[in-house]
């Protein structure tokens, strides 16, 4: 489960230190301010904890790459992502979300911590090791983690361990090798469209700045 922890870990941290003023700024989720953003990793939170409690039985039918798919770009449409800021909205002040996420947060660590990484539980109707399950959210932990400091320039970034398993990640689920003289920052935030390459890295890019952005879902 490691990098697991180190990402969870600075991720919540990251939010816990924003100052109440910056959760009005926007995220790097379009369409979602820094509170969205926070209202999201609670769900999430919640979601690694109903799974970690969801035993299942038969072979595994999905790892820690085929876990994600890559998907069409998010048009904006979908119902779940449409309520998440009427949600974060209805916490008001920022101290609610923080205690939050802090208090499922710390939970959700916890039972990861706890869990047998051999076990298998069932998601989205799939069937994964406990070890798989949470190493493909060192993905969604680094990303959402570039999500939450894009407009917040103060805020501290993602552990360099964390950032290059996410790249490793990203790389084997859309079976792209990104070249070395991205920064692991830089190829997570152009390969999954969080920004534009610019034109000297879509030159280093070549052929593969035709396939990107990927979108995983």
């Amino acid at each position: 489960m490691d990098p697991f922890l180190p990402a969870w870990a600075a991720l919540r941290t990251a939010v816990a230190e924003l100052p109440d003023e910056d959760f009005e700024r926007p995220s790097g989720c379009a369409g979602w301010l820094v509170r969205d953003l926070v209202c999201h990793l609670v769900i999430d939170a919640q979601d690694v904890l109903i799974t970690l409690v969801t035993p299942a039985t038969g072979e595994a039918t999905v790892d820690a790459v085929t876990y994600w798919n890559v998907v069409e770009p998010p048009t904006g449409e979908d119902p779940l992502d449409a309520l998440v800021p009427r949600l974060a909205a209805a916490y008001g002040e920022p101290r609610w979300l923080k205690f939050h996420l802090d208090d499922v947060g710390s939970a959700a660590a916890r039972a990861a911590g706890l869990a047998d990484p051999a076990a298998r539980v069932g998601t989205r109707d799939e069937v994964l090791t406990v070890g798989d399950y949470l190493s493909a959210y060192v993905v969604e932990w680094t990303l959402h983690h570039l999500d939450l400091i894009a407009h917040v320039p103060s805020a501290p970034e993602p552990p360099a361990g964390t950032l290059a398993a996410a790249r490793a990640s990203l790389e084997k689920i859309a079976g792209v090798v990104f070249p070395a003289p991205l920064s692991d920052t830089d190829a997570l935030l152009i390969g999954t469209g969080r920004r534009p390459p610019t034109g000297a890295e879509r030159d280093v890019l070549g052929d593969l700045a035709a396939r990107l952005p990927l979108a995983l879902g």
